[in-house]
C-alpha cells in the first residue's frame, strides 16, 4: 500500500523545489535565445544584397550607361566609313581570330581555299546576309554594306587573296547652272531660237560689263599646329598624356602604329563621335565642346608626334 502511495508522488515536494525547477525552465530558454542568436548573427550571409554598399556595387551602379558598350554619335555629322582593318578589329575578330563557332580563321589559307574559290562577290554576300552560324553584318547591323565589303578584303586578302579594298562611289555631279535670265538665245522658254536681223543686232545695245571680276573662292580655311596643341592640352591630355583608360599615350609609337594605320578619317570619326574599344572608352571630342576642325587638328597634332 505503502508503496503504491510513493510511485504517485511528484518530485517537487516543497515551495523551495518549484521555485528552482521555475527558475532553471526558464534560464534554458534564455541560454537557448542567446545560443541561437550567436548562431545567426556570427554566420556569413552571403545572399542577395549583403555586398550592396561595398565600392564595387556601388562602382556597378554608377557606371555611365556608354561603358556597357554603346557608341555615342552625333547624328548631325556626316557619317565617315571605316577602313577594313577598323572594321574587322571591332566586329569580325571575336569569332575569326580563334576560329569560333566554325568560322574560317584569318590566315589560315587551308580553311580559307574553298571559300576563295567561290568568288568576291558571293563572300561579299554572305557577310552581308549572313549564312549558316555567322549573322548577318558579323551581328553589328549599324555597318554600311561597304563598310562589310572591306572587312571581307581584309580578311582574305591575309588569308591568300589579293582583292582590291572598294572605295566609297564618287558623289553625284552637281547640276547644270540655270540659263541666265535675258539671254537672246532663251529669250522664250522651249521655244526655237528665232534668227535675228543684223540691225536689229546692232541696234540692241551691248550687254553691260560686270562692275568688278568675282572673287575667287576662299580655299579651305588652314588649322595651324598651335590649335592642334592647344586643343590636345585642353581636351586630350587627360587621357593621352599618361595612356589612361586604355588611350594610347602621346609619343608611343607602339601604341600608335595601328590606330595610324587605319587612315586619318577613321580617327577623325573616332575623335569628333567617341569611341569604344577593347581596352576604354574615348567621349566624343573627348568630353569637350571643341570644333571638328580643332578635334581634327588635335589628331593630327597627336599623330605627328610619332611619325
Amino acid at each position: 500500500m505503502s508503496d503504491a502511495q510513493h510511485d504517485h508522488e511528484s518530485l517537487i515536494r516543497t515551495p523551495k523545489q518549484l521555485v528552482i525547477a521555475v527558475a532553471g525552465f526558464f534560464l534554458v530558454i534564455v541560454l537557448g535565445i542567446i545560443l541561437l542568436v550567436t548562431f545567426v548573427t556570427n554566420a556569413s550571409t552571403t545572399g542577395a544584397g549583403s555586398n550592396a554598399q561595398s565600392a564595387e556595387a556601388i562602382a556597378a551602379r554608377i557606371r555611365p550607361v556608354s561603358d556597357a558598350g554603346f557608341t555615342l554619335r552625333d547624328a548631325n555629322t556626316p557619317r565617315v566609313l571605316l577602313a577594313g582593318g577598323a572594321v574587322y578589329t571591332a566586329t569580325c575578330a571575336a569569332c575569326h581570330d580563334s576560329g569560333m563557332a566554325g568560322s574560317p580563321k584569318t590566315g589560315d589559307t587551308a580553311a580559307w581555299t574553298a571559300r576563295l574559290a567561290q568568288g568576291y562577290d558571293t563572300l561579299v554576300t554572305h557577310a552581308i546576309t549572313g549564312i549558316r552560324a555567322m549573322p548577318a553584318k558579323g551581328g553589328n547591323p549599324d555597318l554600311d554594306d561597304l563598310e562589310v565589303a572591306r572587312a571581307v578584303v581584309y580578311m582574305t586578302n591575309k588569308s591568300g587573296a589579293s582583292f582590291k579594298e572598294p572605295v566609297a562611289p564618287a558623289p553625284a555631279p552637281a547640276a547644270a547652272a540655270a540659263p541666265v535670265a535675258g539671254d537672246a538665245a532663251t529669250a522664250t522658254a522651249g521655244a526655237p531660237v528665232a534668227a535675228v536681223p543684223a540691225a536689229t543686232a546692232a541696234a540692241a545695245p551691248a550687254p553691260a560689263a560686270p562692275a568688278a571680276a568675282a572673287a575667287p573662292a576662299a580655299g579651305p580655311a588652314v588649322v595651324s599646329a598651335d590649335t592642334g596643341k592647344k586643343a590636345y592640352e585642353t581636351a586630350c591630355i587627360a587621357c593621352h598624356g599618361a595612356g589612361i583608360a586604355g588611350a594610347p599615350k602621346f609619343g608611343d609609337k607602339a601604341a600608335w602604329s595601328t590606330r595610324i594605320g587605319q587612315g586619318a578619317s577613321v580617327l577623325y570619326d573616332h575623335a569628333i563621335r567617341g569611341f569604344q574599344g577593347k581596352a576604354g572608352y574615348m567621349p566624343p571630342k573627348g568630353g569637350s565642346t571643341l570644333p571638328d576642325a580643332d578635334v581634327k587638328a588635335a589628331v593630327d597634332y597627336m599623330t605627328a608626334a610619332v611619325k
